[in-house]
């Protein structure tokens, strides 16, 4: 017994300091949580404190931060149910807010392209005019925004852009899961076309 005892240890320590067996030493990405400065968070205190971090998964595969569930006051938080409702609706647009390559890859069906950084140039799709280098949103239609997940900052700087140029924010609803949730649900998507 000794003797396969010593034999199991031996094999064991020859195994773990064999180059052809080290471990692959992963450099750990640590992302943001409320900035990207921010990376971890303390719960509790003394012996019983938990730092809490959000690293580079496979699941974890943005890395911006977490934007808030209201990006602007009055703008409507919407759930993949709304999403759904809002793609059969001819009063309303649904704008993948990423950049074009990102859109191009796939997005949720029926949903056209205006990058967060064009949005201002484009605010006539929404029912605005154009009067006197301002723009008059009076027949704003409603807007379904989304971009790549709640850790994307893409539709929420769009949203706050169209609510300073004038559009109503209680006419805009923001889908903040985006195309990781809806895609990690197994929701249908398209390649995006122009």
């Amino acid at each position: 017994m000794n003797l396969i005892k010593t034999i199991v240890l031996s094999a064991t320590l020859i195994l773990s300091t064999s180059p052809l067996f080290a471990k692959s030493e992963k450099k750990v990405e640590y992302l943001g949580l409320f900035s990207m400065k921010e990376k971890s968070y303390m719960i509790g205190t003394g012996e019983n404190a938990v730092e809490i971090k959000r690293v580079m998964t496979s699941c974890a595969k943005n890395k911006g931060f977490f934007q808030p569930f209201y990006p602007v006051e009055g703008v409507h938080t919407v759930t993949e149910a709304e999403m759904l409702k809002a793609l059969n609706d001819k009063d309303s647009i649904v704008v993948d807010m990423r950049i074009t390559e990102h859109y191009e890859r796939g997005t949720i069906p029926t949903a056209i392209n205006i990058p967060y950084g064009d949005i201002e140039l484009h605010m006539d799709k929404f029912g605005c005019k154009e009067v006197d280098s301002n723009w008059d949103c009076s027949n704003a239609i409603k807007v379904y925004g989304f971009c790549n997940g709640p850790v994307c900052a893409q539709s929420p700087i769009a949203i706050k852009v169209m609510v300073k140029n004038g559009f109503p924010a209680d006419k805009i609803y923001y889908y903040r899961g985006g195309m990781f949730t809806w895609s990690g649900l197994g929701l249908t998507t398209v390649p995006g076309e122009f």
